[in-house]
């Protein structure tokens, strides 16, 4: 079946659209906030709103105004989408009864429950919902850390610095080298930097057709490595080159100022250098005292976390068990965390925690892939119970399908998401 916003809305409201009719416990509205508005928190702010009909008070903290997603901003790095496609807006979740506030949470009280906002003021909460995406580990790339991200931008958040790295890319001089410095696993989106490559690519074989793309790679594979290197051979064929950590890629070192990347200790001089750097929970998570090993543990039967039943952390700062980081995960794991926080608050019923994720990555014009699974919660953590992902060599009218199947996804998450 073709995958479009009706379908898509229609599976991810099932588990949610049979839930009873709220009934409120105690004389006040029960308080849940949210933290942090991307694919996760505003999913779960808009359904608890929406499903609870005003029974519980929902509040957004969010601190821009404009969303940008980080998935398909690879397609904007390649030509295929304008920037302003990927910007999102709270509107739609306020007018849906979301209470949404743009500000910065800088502190939270698990004992009080309470999280404060840098414009200081003070929310009170019965639930807390985290979800504020990656921070990057501190010193992972040697000669890298956040000061150097105009040099050497990490474009890992959408928005300005991907804008800033398509500015770079397009400036290379005639054959000059792009080099990008790929993450340690686990991090954002497993599929993502090798999307990226394919779209810088695509980009340069039009515009720059002699420049180079260097990966520097500290993991041994990555996800869909069979399909990327098949679609890099076909359309991109001498311009790729991967340096995995059998040749270096585990000792890598830049230095922004020079524009170098120093391979097990060979100085290669670069024009682009995109740093990946390793990835941790979002840092209210940290400050709140519920990670372990950079990330939040957490239940997947309703995503609490293991440390504090009071919060729920949803997407890419949680450690959850076989699911990927990505847009799709943080969406399917937002509709367990809200009927489960509504469960609790409204006594409405709760069923069995069940997800599912797709990851869609384009190589070059209508050469589109994709990898998902199906996963159920366990005591342990969030199980895989199937998977599928495309072969190689399949046709072209395939890959054009499955192109147009991501197309017809992200209309549909995006209106799930915002509203």
């Amino acid at each position: 079946m073709k995958l479009n916003r009706r379908h898509f809305l229609g599976a991810s409201v099932a588990t949610v659209a049979t839930l009873s009719a709220p009934t409120v416990i105690g004389q006040g509205k029960p308080r849940v906030v949210v933290v942090g508005g991307g694919a996760g928190g505003a999913t779960a702010a808009r359904y608890i709103a929406k499903d609870s009909q005003g029974a519980i008070d929902v509040t957004l903290v969010e601190p821009t105004r404009a969303y940008f997603t980080c998935f398909f901003s690879n397609l904007y790095l390649g030509g295929f989408r304008e920037l302003d496609s990927l910007a999102h807006t709270y509107g739609r979740l306020a007018q849906g009864g979301v209470n949404v506030v743009h500000d910065w949470a800088v502190a939270i009280d698990r004992e009080a429950r309470t999280v404060s906002l840098a414009g200081g003021g003070v929310l009170a909460y019965d639930r807390l919902i985290l979800a504020p995406g990656i921070d990057f580990v501190d010193g992972a790339v040697p000669g890298w850390d956040i000061s150097a991200q105009h040099a050497m931008p990490h474009a890992y958040k959408a928005g300005s610095q991907t804008e800033l790295l398509k500015a770079q890319i397009m400036a290379m001089p005639e054959g000059g080298v792009f080099a990008m410095v790929a993450p340690p696993n686990p991090f954002r989106c497993p599929p993502g930097p090798y999307e990226r490559v394919s779209m810088v690519a695509h980009l340069l074989k039009a515009s720059n057709p002699s420049a180079k793309i260097l990966i520097v790679d500290p993991k041994e594979k990555f996800s869909k490595q069979a399909l990327f290197e098949e679609g890099w051979q076909a359309h991109y064929g001498g311009m790729i080159d991967r340096i995995g950590p059998d040749f270096g890629g585990a000792d890598v070192r830049v230095d922004p100022a020079a524009m170098t990347v120093a391979i097990d200790g060979v100085v290669e001089k670069v024009d682009v250098c995109n740093v990946i750097p390793a990835q941790k929970a979002g840092r209210i998570c940290d400050m709140a005292g519920i990670t372990e090993n950079g990330w939040a543990p957490v239940d997947g039967h309703g995503m609490q976390s293991r440390m504090d039943e009071n919060i729920h952390v949803l997407g890419d700062s949680a450690q959850q068990g076989d699911m990927p980081k990505s847009g799709f995960s943080a969406n399917s794991q937002a509709k367990v965390a809200a009927m489960t926080v509504r469960g609790v608050l409204s006594g409405s019923k709760v069923f069995p925690a069940k997800f599912s994720n797709t990851c869609w990555s384009l190589i070059d014009t209508e050469d589109g892939v994709k990898v998902g699974a199906t996963y159920e919660a366990t005591d342990e953590k969030i199980a895989k119970v199937d998977g599928f992902i495309s072969q190689t060599g399949e046709d072209t009218a395939l890959r054009r399908a499955t192109y147009e199947e991501s197309l017809g996804w992200y209309a549909g998450i995006t209106k799930d998401i915002f509203g």
